[in-house]
């Protein structure tokens, strides 16, 4: 008996030690969408000024970038036609839009989990003094595979001064185990009005 007891603490300490380590293996890493730093595809629509560009990303994985009529989706796969078809790449926001080009990855040591990334959304009550809408700016969480690429949270960063530790604690809590078309976007933190314009319907 007091062999049996003595095994299974010393397993469960190892397997406390194990936990702690993959919990401090959790980090960020960091890559850009600018197009100087992606591949054009296509010509830009003289139409609409609509264009797409798939940008390098971590681990084998490309950030397509599609923007049309002032509004962008983001979207991440192995390859553009992978990225397209994710239900990421199937979300707009209603009024004007825009994304940085700073992309963070959340990775539990080499494999990214989730990408962070700060939007813009143009707020048409609130003009500046050429009448053209401010925009407010809010922070999107993304799962990444294995499993389907969606939105898992907002943050406004306006309303928390904290958003970007907001938006990484979202992304290590909700990310993995968030189901993609059942599970419903969360609001982290404080409503504001960048989330409240993100949600329009």
């Amino acid at each position: 008996m007091i062999r049996i007891t003595s095994a299974c603490l010393a397993l469960s300490l190892m397997s406390a030690v194990l936990d702690g380590a993959n919990a401090q293996s959790v980090g960020s890493s960091y890559s850009s969408t600018a197009p100087k730093n992606c591949r054009q595809v296509g010509k830009p629509s003289d139409l609409d000024g609509s264009t797409t560009r798939v940008c390098p990303g971590k681990n084998g994985l490309v950030v397509l970038i599609d923007e049309d009529d002032l509004r962008e989706i983001v979207s991440v796969g192995r390859n553009r036609k992978e990225a397209a078809g994710e239900p990421a790449a199937k979300v707009w926001f209603a009024p004007f839009n825009s994304s940085e080009t700073t992309v963070e990855w959340r990775a539990a040591g080499p494999k990214p989990f989730a990408i962070i990334q700060r939007w813009h959304i143009a707020d048409s009550a609130d003009p500046d003094e050429q009448g053209r809408p401010n925009t407010k700016a809010m922070l999107v969480v993304t799962r990444l595979p294995p499993g389907p690429v969606c939105h898992v949270a907002y943050v406004d960063a306006i309303a928390n001064p904290n958003a970007n530790e907001l938006a990484r604690k979202a992304a290590d809590d909700f990310a993995r185990g968030f189901a993609c078309g059942k599970d419903e976007v969360k609001i982290i933190g404080t409503g504001g009005r960048a989330v409240e314009l993100a949600t329009m319907r």
